[in-house]
């Protein structure tokens, strides 16, 4: 328990700027759809100029701009991004800080096990994780509330907003897994930056020329909002493949872990 709340300490306060990042930027961008809506027509208008292959990487093609949940899932992409920004660094560092700080033989000494280690750090930043995800669905739910005169599902949009949380379940294992196999990593964020960049850059390629195996390398569109919008459903395979992959990482993460000769120097 001292161990878990330990951690939650240390991450207590990038869990803090990452929550209040990602409210306030969701906020932001949503006050700007009354304007938005005003002139609707010309901006869909605008939009639909783009070259389709644009449009489609963008997301602009399917979804409905002029409407509420419309526009709140094409701006959802940018929060999936910081939402996997975050995640990616909890994953990369929660293992990783020990041997690069070199304190990794400091802890191994105590009379604990490295089971009980890594279920300590792993418990810690799921907690980071779901204490964002709440407070964001709270801010989400509250903000477009206040848009009265628009007829909106709240089933949908609660479905929306949790695709977060499983995306950043997904981008945290990866990060686990990866903070586990690499020997030494000096520097938690370019790692972060670079895979999930790199992962809506695929995502987005995919998109534009219409490769859907894709998809099953890029967890972005695992969530697809379009099909939540159309179906009030998640795409069962993806669901399936989400869970897998996040339940083979840990378990990865933790034979690897208990096995691995770890050097602080």
């Amino acid at each position: 328990m001292n161990m878990y709340l330990h951690e939650l300490k240390v991450y207590r306060k990038s869990t803090i700027i990452w929550t209040c990042s990602i409210i306030a930027l969701i906020v932001l961008m949503m006050s700007l759809f009354t304007s938005f809506s005003k002139d609707a027509e010309l901006v869909q208008e605008m939009m639909h100029n783009f070259p389709e292959a644009m449009q489609k990487a963008l997301g602009l093609s399917t979804l409905d701009m002029t409407s509420l949940l419309g526009y709140y899932g094409y701006l959802f992409t940018f929060i999936l991004i910081c939402g996997a920004i975050q995640a990616m660094n909890l994953g990369v560092g929660i293992l990783s800080a020990e041997v690069r700080e070199k304190t990794a033989d400091f802890l191994l000494v105590k009379p604990v096990t490295r089971k009980k280690i890594i279920t300590s750090k792993l418990l810690a930043a799921l907690t980071c994780v779901v204490i964002t995800n709440v407070l964001y669905l709270v801010a989400v739910i509250i903000r477009i509330s206040a848009f009265k005169s628009y007829e909106y599902s709240m089933k949908l949009l609660i479905m929306i907003s949790l695709s977060l949380f499983f995306i950043q379940l997904i981008f945290f294992s990866l990060g686990f897994i990866i903070s586990v196999v690499v020997r030494k990593i000096k520097s938690v964020l370019p790692v972060s930056l670079g895979i999930v960049f790199g992962m809506y850059i695929l995502n987005a390629l995919g998109s534009a020329i219409g490769d859907e195996k894709i998809r099953y390398i890029s967890p972005f569109r695992y969530f697809d909002v379009t099909y939540i919008l159309e179906n009030e459903a998640y795409e069962v395979p993806f669901m399936i493949i989400s869970i897998v992959f996040v339940i083979i990482a840990i378990v990865a993460s933790y034979i690897l872990y208990s096995k691995k000769d770890i050097n602080a120097f």
